[in-house]
């Protein structure tokens, strides 16, 4: 199987990220700058606060990718420890994103020493594999952590100008680890038009990229 990139998309796209709240509601949730100061105060009320606001939605991206509740809460329960790690001196412009992307990057990690998943009919293989027919692997050296910022910039960037429904059937699959059918029946469509549609965007994004002499 060819080895994709690590790499998940850092982006604000309409409809599909978590709400963000912007004051602290009655159930008490703070909102995202008041956790990223507790992070730099060293308080540990930070994870706490974190995991209250977003251990469901972390869990939900773990075990998309695991289907393994076990695997997927020690996936989560990581993801705090890297955020304790790096924050600061990091201050995420999107703290959701910035979870969720330790989360995924974790969860793949995990899926690969595992080799297989207990449930899941390999749908993470495949999903590798149709990434792996447009977006080149990741290396490991300082050149390509370089290469790997500016192809994450450049998938932004496509990202951004797709048709919204376009754009959401993708990340569904490709970042929140979604099957066909689950996608099919979020937005009302067949499974050959989720197919088609993914098809087709796999296809634009790789002829954008090799525009920008990028080529798998």
């Amino acid at each position: 199987m060819k080895r994709t990139s690590s790499l998940f998309i850092e982006q604000e796209i309409r409809g599909w990220l978590p709400e963000r709240r912007h004051a602290r509601g009655r159930n008490g949730i703070l909102k995202d700058t008041e956790i990223l100061d507790l992070y730099f105060a060293r308080k540990e009320q930070a994870i706490a606060e974190t995991q209250t606001k977003y251990g469901n939605y972390c869990f939900s991206i773990a075990f998309h990718v695991l289907h393994d509740q076990e695997d997927s809460e020690e996936c989560v329960n990581d993801t705090w420890m890297r955020a304790w790690n790096s924050i600061p001196p990091n201050r995420p412009d999107h703290l959701n994103i910035f979870l969720g992307t330790i989360t995924r990057n974790l969860s793949f990690d995990r899926y690969k020493k595992k080799k297989a998943l207990k449930r899941g009919s390999g749908e993470v293989e495949a999903q590798l594999e149709e990434l792996a027919e447009c977006i080149p692997a990741a290396g490991a050296g300082t050149e390509d952590a370089v290469l790997a910022a500016e192809l994450q910039r450049l998938i932004n960037d496509f990202l951004r100008e797709l048709p919204e429904k376009d754009c959401n059937v993708f990340l569904r699959r490709y970042w929140y680890s979604e099957e066909y059918a689950e996608i099919a029946k979020r937005y009302d469509m067949n499974l050959n038009s989720v197919k088609t549609s993914l098809f087709r965007t796999r296809g634009k994004l790789k002829a954008f990229l090799e525009k920008q002499g990028i080529t798998v």
